[in-house]
């Protein structure tokens, strides 16, 4: 894949492929693959909106569990970007949430066209026990990610860099993350430009 910049090529048209509530309503594996994933109501779907520069791409909702399925998007046959549930707290069915996380472990551990994954992180929180437990998932499966603080314009400066800083320490227990973590916020656009080109150089590999 020649190299084109990461606004460029996320700016173009995001195509909605498929919704898979289940295994069997994955897609077969084609093109690399990016997968955002993160705690209920971390962001997930504000930032990918940013990303892609549009205003209601991924659904965007202050009810923790709103997405509830593995939601693929193509962009120009060069690559996908997947959207996966919230895991952790959500209003939901206790038996529906544990759906979602069977089918998030299961993608994650099993699908061969995955480059990497973006685990958003609440930046006014920093690292929690759930976010523990899918980090030593992706360790032991050998699927690389890259930690993405999120709501950065939600603390102050000192607040922010403080948890960039811990969350930092935390990843040097866990091989297959990357050593940094990057700040964004989806609202004011920190740290957008910087995560576009990082999923072209990902993607790229």
């Amino acid at each position: 894949m020649p190299e084109v910049p990461g606004a460029r090529l996320l700016g173009n048209e995001w195509l909605f492929i498929t919704g898979a509530a289940d295994p069997g309503g994955l897609p077969a594996p084609g093109v690399p693959e990016i997968a955002f994933a993160g705690r209920s109501n971390v962001g997930k779907s504000s930032l990918i909106n940013a990303v892609a520069g549009r205003r209601a791409l991924a659904r965007v909702s202050n009810t923790p569990g709103r997405t509830q399925q593995i939601n693929f998007f193509a962009i120009d046959d060069k690559m996908m970007v997947v959207d996966l549930p919230g895991y952790g707290y959500a209003e939901a069915p206790k038996d529906t949430v544990a759906g979602w996380t069977d089918l998030i472990r299961m993608y994650l551990k099993g699908r061969v066209t995955l480059r990497h994954v973006l685990l958003l992180i609440d930046g006014r929180h920093g690292v929690k026990a759930n976010d523990h437990e899918i980090m030593t998932m992706l360790d032991r499966a050998a699927v690389p990610y890259q930690v993405i603080l999120t709501k950065a314009d939600k603390v102050s400066v000192a607040q922010a860099e403080r948890i960039r800083v811990e969350t930092e320490a935390a990843l040097v227990k866990h091989p297959a993350a990357r050593p940094q973590a990057l700040v964004t916020s989806a609202e004011k656009g920190y740290g957008i430009e910087e995560l576009r080109e990082l999923i072209v150089t990902l993607v790229q590999r």
